[in-house]
């Protein structure tokens, strides 16, 4: 009865004890969160039913060659393929850690034929045949988690995976960005080559209507060089566009997990208008950005790692049993004489360490503010990243307003001079400057238009692409 006694008053102790979790319980860290982005100025609002990103954003361009392509980021992405496997292990690391919350029991089978040294132990007639040891055992050993060791473990565990799984989605949502970014840059360059092939088309006829008029007397033969100058030129600029757009097919093929040579895009110019995108408010970006919740998930990690590491202040409390059947006749070794066992608690601690356990301890708050740091630290990228392609928008909208003025002006310029140059009224080099002007102008408004859709592009990446944490596992 006293015994029985004992063992209740030590299990009632122990399971007020295993209630009890060193370190300290998580907070997540302050931000300074601004209450408005102050280049919103003159931003377009949504429609209230667009007011955040949802699923495949890129189809808010309304492209099918594009949507095609970024259905095939997921299949064949190679770094997406890296991101989702290190999320399974970080998955497989959680279960590892978990299974400290169980005993570990083994069994095992022996036949030992052994035999004592005749010259060792004292005379007599102490048998010295040899013997042979039949034995079954199995042991069981459990580490009582009293002071939350296991816990925090499994807790930091826990939130590792949840930060891969989004740096899983910060690997697609880069991929995707850096995907669309590459197929406007590869369409502006379509659109250069359409206006440059139209260029030549019309200074070959320009060049026709100098010889015409060179050929009756009315036009000097620096006319016709000076034609022909411009026209090489031109056709020169059209070819040496093809070297950046092979370039960026490449960049795609490598982007959807195929071999440069089997990625073939027909080319297009640019026909849309950037999309309108919403935006939301600064705390948004927090649970939008996947980068941003990884960053604050591994806080969580390092958090209760200090917990891990204070735990090793406290003893070491552990059951252990073991039994089996053992015996020295083959017949007998599974009879009820055969069985033994044992069974007991134990306690350990650690008295004199050098000053280790101090260590881990200042080692895991140093890792832990340095989380902290790292944080709040892409927060505040996270804010700029969203500021910097409001401006760049609202800018460049501003900008294309004045180009698309300025290619109309030469345009005109170029009607003018033309029908002076027929009347005799200027010279070939003022019909050849207008020209180049109304290209240049043109070929402007065309690297506009595709630094707007990619900055709308970049828009959407620093807001997470349509993400949310509460898809976290």
């Amino acid at each position: 009865m006293r015994q029985s006694g004992m063992m209740l008053a030590a299990t009632g102790m122990l399971s007020l004890l295993i209630g009890c979790t060193v370190g300290p319980d998580y907070v997540r860290p302050g931000v300074e969160v601004p209450g408005g982005y102050k280049e919103m100025a003159g931003w377009r609002v949504a429609r209230p039913k667009d007011d955040t990103l949802r699923g495949a954003w890129w189809e808010i361009f309304n492209d099918p060659q594009l949507n095609g392509l970024e259905e095939q980021v997921d299949i064949s992405n190679q770094n997406v393929a890296q991101a989702e496997a290190q999320f399974r292990q970080a998955r497989a690391l959680v279960q590892q850690a978990r299974a400290a919350y169980f005993p570990t029991i083994t069994i095992g089978v022996g036949v030992t034929r052994s035999r004592r040294s005749s010259t060792i132990g004292t005379g007599g007639s102490a048998s010295r045949n040899a013997v042979t040891d039949y034995s079954l055992p199995v042991d069981v050993s459990w580490e009582l988690d009293v002071w939350g060791r296991i816990r925090r473990a499994v807790e930091s565990s826990q939130a590792g995976a949840q930060a891969s799984a989004a740096d899983l989605e910060t690997a697609r949502l880069s991929a995707r960005a850096e995907l669309a970014q590459d197929y406007f840059q590869l369409r502006s360059l379509d659109t250069q080559k359409q206006l440059l092939d139209a260029a030549v088309a019309d200074f070959e006829k320009s060049l026709e209507l100098t010889n015409n008029r060179y050929a009756a007397g009315v036009a000097s033969r620096a006319d016709v060089l000076q034609a022909e100058t411009q026209l090489k030129t031109t056709q020169a600029q059209a070819i040496d566009v093809g070297v950046l757009r092979a370039q960026l097919e490449h960049a795609i093929a490598l982007l959807i997990g195929k071999p440069a040579s089997t990625v073939s895009i027909p080319q297009k110019p640019l026909d849309m208008i950037p999309p309108t995108v919403p935006v939301g408010v600064p705390s948004e970006v927090l649970e939008r950005r996947p980068d941003i919740a990884a960053a604050e998930r591994r806080v969580a990690a390092a958090n209760a790692q200090i917990g891990v590491a204070e735990a090793a202040y406290f003893p070491t409390v552990s059951l252990g049993a073991s039994g089996g059947f053992e015996s020295a006749i083959a017949s007998e070794w599974f009879s009820a004489p055969s069985r033994f066992w044992s069974v007991g608690p134990a306690i350990s601690e650690t008295v004199f360490d050098g000053g280790l356990r101090r260590a881990q301890t200042d080692e895991a708050r140093a890792a832990y503010d340095a989380s902290v740091a790292f944080y709040r630290e892409t927060v505040l990228a996270g804010f700029e990243q969203v500021e910097d392609n409001l401006a760049a928008l609202r800018i460049l909208e501003n900008e294309a307003q004045v180009q698309d003025e300025a290619v109309k002006a030469a345009q005109q310029s170029v009607t003018v001079t033309t029908n002076q140059y027929k009347a005799g009224i200027t010279t070939y080099l003022n019909v050849i400057t207008s020209q180049t002007a109304t290209l240049t102008n043109e070929r402007t408004a065309a690297t506009i238009l595709g630094n707007r859709l990619n900055a709308t592009v970049l828009l959407i990446k620093a807001l997470g692409g349509g993400w949310n944490a509460s898809k976290l596992p």
